[in-house]
């Protein structure tokens, strides 16, 4: 696969992680451990994604990221960093504040990464391995001067989006037509019924059913 290619989808989409992490926050384990899994998820995505395929990375890397979040939880939310990866997380510490000093201002991934002789990949994962994580910019959103890369609107929404069609796509034909009558086409649970050749009860008892499943698929 194209370096270059894959440098560029990891830098443009760090996002999409922060998004994915969000979702997860107050459930038991460290934003930067959430963080942290989330990158690993990132550089796997970019690493393994097709464009021959035909779709946006942002529809494949996002469930991959995801993934390797939910793993967080159940591996008990311990994120294994090997030695050489904190010594690299160190280095990228040391040469940000170098970078900083010289320059006035926050460097790239890629700065970092000619600073470094490494791969931007390399880079990407030594930030998710550092403490406080390390980033293009500084926000206070968090509190305690954490630094972080702020999240933009439109990525969480994109982020939501693909995560409940993954999801919806999972259902049985027949809850997932359910749905599609209920929050995309506005029917209501008679019309549905109607459709879909059952009674209001049972629709409202159905639909209860499959937002739950949706709710614990998409949460983990």
């Amino acid at each position: 696969m194209d370096s270059v290619k894959r440098k560029e989808r990891i830098e443009n989409n760090l996002g999409l992680v922060h998004s994915c992490a969000h979702r997860f926050r107050g459930r038991g384990i460290e934003y930067e451990d959430l963080y942290g899994a989330g990158c690993v998820g990132l550089i796997k995505a970019a690493s393994g994604f097709d464009e021959s395929r035909g779709w946006r990375f942002s529809t494949y890397a996002v469930p991959v990221i995801l993934g390797e979040i939910k793993r967080l939880f159940r591996d008990g939310g311990a994120v294994k960093v090997s030695r050489s990866l904190k010594e690299l997380s160190m280095k990228t510490v040391r040469n940000r504040e170098i970078y900083m000093n010289k320059y006035g201002r926050e460097p790239t991934i890629s700065e970092l990464a000619q600073m470094m002789d490494v791969t931007p990949e390399q880079v990407a994962e030594a930030m998710s391995a550092s403490l406080p994580p390390i980033s293009l910019t500084v926000s206070e959103d968090d509190g305690g001067g954490q630094i972080d890369i702020p999240v933009n609107a439109p990525e969480e929404k994109i982020a939501d989006i693909l995560s409940l069609k993954q999801a919806i796509n999972t259902l049985e034909v027949k809850d997932r037509k359910l749905i599609i009558l209920r929050y995309i086409n506005n029917k209501t649970q008679t019309e549905t019924a109607k459709l879909l050749g059952m009674t209001q009860v049972q629709v409202s008892r159905r639909e209860k059913k499959i937002l739950m499943q949706l709710r614990e698929g998409l949460t983990g």
